[in-house]
Protein backbone atom coordinates (compact mmCIF):
# COMPACT_ATOMS: atom_id res chain seq x y z
CA UNK A 1 0.00 0.00 0.00
CA UNK A 2 1.22 3.40 -1.01
CA UNK A 3 0.76 5.82 -3.58
CA UNK A 4 3.02 8.42 -5.13
CA UNK A 5 1.62 12.14 -5.83
CA UNK A 6 4.01 15.55 -6.43
CA UNK A 7 4.06 17.81 -3.58
CA UNK A 8 1.45 19.96 -5.86
CA UNK A 9 -0.76 17.52 -5.72
CA UNK A 10 -0.80 16.76 -2.04
CA UNK A 11 -0.92 20.54 -0.90
CA UNK A 12 -4.17 20.76 -3.70
CA UNK A 13 -5.91 17.91 -1.48
CA UNK A 14 -4.66 19.94 1.82
CA UNK A 15 -6.24 23.24 -0.06
CA UNK A 16 -9.46 20.90 -0.98
CA UNK A 17 -9.74 19.50 2.81
CA UNK A 18 -9.55 22.75 4.37
CA UNK A 19 -12.25 24.66 1.42
CA UNK A 20 -15.11 22.09 2.35
CA UNK A 21 -14.63 22.95 6.58
CA UNK A 22 -17.86 24.91 6.74
CA UNK A 23 -17.44 28.84 6.02
CA UNK A 24 -18.55 29.83 9.92
CA UNK A 25 -16.19 27.81 11.57
CA UNK A 26 -13.24 28.92 9.11
CA UNK A 27 -14.29 32.50 10.26
CA UNK A 28 -13.11 31.97 13.49
CA UNK A 29 -9.75 30.33 12.64
CA UNK A 30 -7.42 33.08 13.45
CA UNK A 31 -3.18 33.25 14.18
CA UNK A 32 -3.24 29.56 12.34
CA UNK A 33 -1.22 28.24 9.60
CA UNK A 34 -1.18 24.84 7.70
CA UNK A 35 1.83 23.70 6.32
CA UNK A 36 2.83 20.52 4.73
CA UNK A 37 5.61 18.33 5.48
CA UNK A 38 6.79 15.51 3.68
CA UNK A 39 7.78 13.65 7.56
CA UNK A 40 6.95 14.05 11.23
CA UNK A 41 9.78 14.72 13.29
CA UNK A 42 10.96 11.09 15.52
CA UNK A 43 9.51 12.95 18.51
CA UNK A 44 5.97 12.67 17.16
CA UNK A 45 6.04 9.06 16.05
CA UNK A 46 3.88 7.77 13.50
CA UNK A 47 1.41 10.30 12.81
CA UNK A 48 -0.66 11.91 9.95
CA UNK A 49 -0.70 15.48 11.22
CA UNK A 50 -0.35 16.89 14.44
CA UNK A 51 -1.84 20.02 15.66
CA UNK A 52 1.22 22.62 17.87
CA UNK A 53 -0.93 25.35 19.77
CA UNK A 54 -3.02 26.61 22.42
CA UNK A 55 -6.82 25.45 21.42
CA UNK A 56 -9.17 28.13 20.67
CA UNK A 57 -11.48 26.94 24.09
CA UNK A 58 -8.25 27.86 26.50
CA UNK A 59 -6.98 30.91 25.06
CA UNK A 60 -6.97 33.76 27.37
CA UNK A 61 -5.96 37.50 27.12
CA UNK A 62 -3.20 36.76 27.88
CA UNK A 63 -2.70 35.00 24.46
CA UNK A 64 -2.53 38.34 22.82
CA UNK A 65 0.55 38.09 20.41
CA UNK A 66 1.38 34.84 20.52
CA UNK A 67 3.54 32.79 17.64
CA UNK A 68 0.50 31.57 15.20
CA UNK A 69 -0.46 27.89 15.99
CA UNK A 70 0.25 25.32 13.35
CA UNK A 71 -1.55 22.93 11.67
CA UNK A 72 1.05 19.88 10.41
CA UNK A 73 0.12 17.79 7.66
CA UNK A 74 2.82 14.89 6.45
CA UNK A 75 2.64 13.76 2.95
CA UNK A 76 4.94 10.82 3.33
CA UNK A 77 2.68 8.33 6.25
CA UNK A 78 -0.68 9.49 4.23
CA UNK A 79 0.71 8.73 1.21
CA UNK A 80 2.01 5.35 2.68
CA UNK A 81 -1.33 3.98 4.34
CA UNK A 82 -3.45 4.12 0.63
CA UNK A 83 -3.80 2.50 -2.23
CA UNK A 84 -4.94 5.25 -4.81
CA UNK A 85 -5.96 9.40 -4.89
CA UNK A 86 -9.43 8.79 -4.37
CA UNK A 87 -8.44 7.33 -0.72
CA UNK A 88 -5.50 9.75 -0.53
CA UNK A 89 -7.98 12.32 -0.69
CA UNK A 90 -10.57 11.18 1.80
CA UNK A 91 -7.50 10.16 4.32
CA UNK A 92 -6.38 13.78 3.86
CA UNK A 93 -9.61 15.26 4.28
CA UNK A 94 -9.92 13.49 7.83
CA UNK A 95 -6.87 14.45 9.23
CA UNK A 96 -6.97 17.93 8.34
CA UNK A 97 -10.24 18.42 10.19
CA UNK A 98 -9.09 16.15 12.94
CA UNK A 99 -6.48 18.89 13.78
CA UNK A 100 -8.81 21.73 13.11
CA UNK A 101 -10.83 19.98 15.46
CA UNK A 102 -7.97 19.74 17.74
CA UNK A 103 -7.85 23.99 16.84
CA UNK A 104 -11.13 24.20 18.55
CA UNK A 105 -10.15 22.45 21.77
CA UNK A 106 -12.07 19.27 20.79
CA UNK A 107 -10.31 15.48 21.84
CA UNK A 108 -9.55 13.13 20.77
CA UNK A 109 -12.13 11.39 22.50
CA UNK A 110 -15.13 13.07 20.84
CA UNK A 111 -13.13 12.85 17.25
CA UNK A 112 -12.77 9.48 17.75
CA UNK A 113 -17.03 9.08 19.04
CA UNK A 114 -17.38 11.47 15.36
CA UNK A 115 -15.18 8.84 12.65
CA UNK A 116 -12.52 11.40 12.98
CA UNK A 117 -9.81 9.56 14.89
Amino acid sequence: MAITVSEEQFEALVDAALGAIPEKLLEQIENCVVLVLDEPDAELGDVLGYYDGIPLSERSSRYSGALPDRILIFRGPLSRMVDSEAELADEVRITVWHEVAHYFGIDDHDLHEWGYA
